[in-house]
């Protein structure tokens, strides 16, 4: 379910070429406060569950 993009955000913001793990967790982390597109799902938030962070 989508929400509204916030255009500016996402092209102030690119996601690194074949980030780390960590890299994609702190920017959907900062995507989420930012920008109401999408929420964070799928793989990604098991493994932010599994150590504990909050989203």
């Amino acid at each position: 379910m989508s929400g509204n993009i916030n255009k500016e955000w996402h092209e102030q913001h690119k996601m690194p070429k074949n980030p780390t793990i960590e890299q994609r967790m702190a920017w959907h982390l900062a995507h989420s406060k930012n920008c109401s597109c999408r929420k964070i799902d799928g793989k990604l938030a098991e493994e932010m569950k599994r150590r504990g962070i909050e989203f």
